[in-house]
């Protein structure tokens, strides 16, 4: 994972193996407590509801992403629909369930 000091509050445990090779190796993706954004943290105007909230990756050399929603539910919720980020990495990554079966549909 990108970061140590940010606390974890829900994982997925999953398989992958790079385009084009076997081996299967394991993967955590972990959801960051969200947080609200403060003066400077980010590059845009925002309310002060506006929240972000990180999605980890232990396993695979990938950076941490940052959603942000309207306050810390929209951003957390935004979050935990892992799946289009995955889908993201699957240019590099194929990505199986623990049992070896396929997590996305060919």
């Amino acid at each position: 994972m990108t970061t140590t000091s940010k606390q974890i509050i829900a994982t997925r445990t999953l398989l992958y193996s790079r385009v084009g090779e076997s081996e299967k190796r394991k993967l955590t993706v972990g959801i960051v407590v969200p947080y609200h954004l403060t003066p400077g943290s980010v590059s845009f105007a925002f309310d002060e509801d506006t929240a972000g909230c990180a999605i980890v990756f232990d396993g695979i050399p990938e950076d941490e992403i940052v959603v942000f929603g309207a306050d810390k539910i929209q951003a957390l919720a935004m979050a935990v629909d892992i799946d289009p980020y995955l889908r993201g990495l699957a240019r590099k990554y194929d990505f199986f369930y623990e049992t070896g079966e396929l997590y996305f549909d060919a």
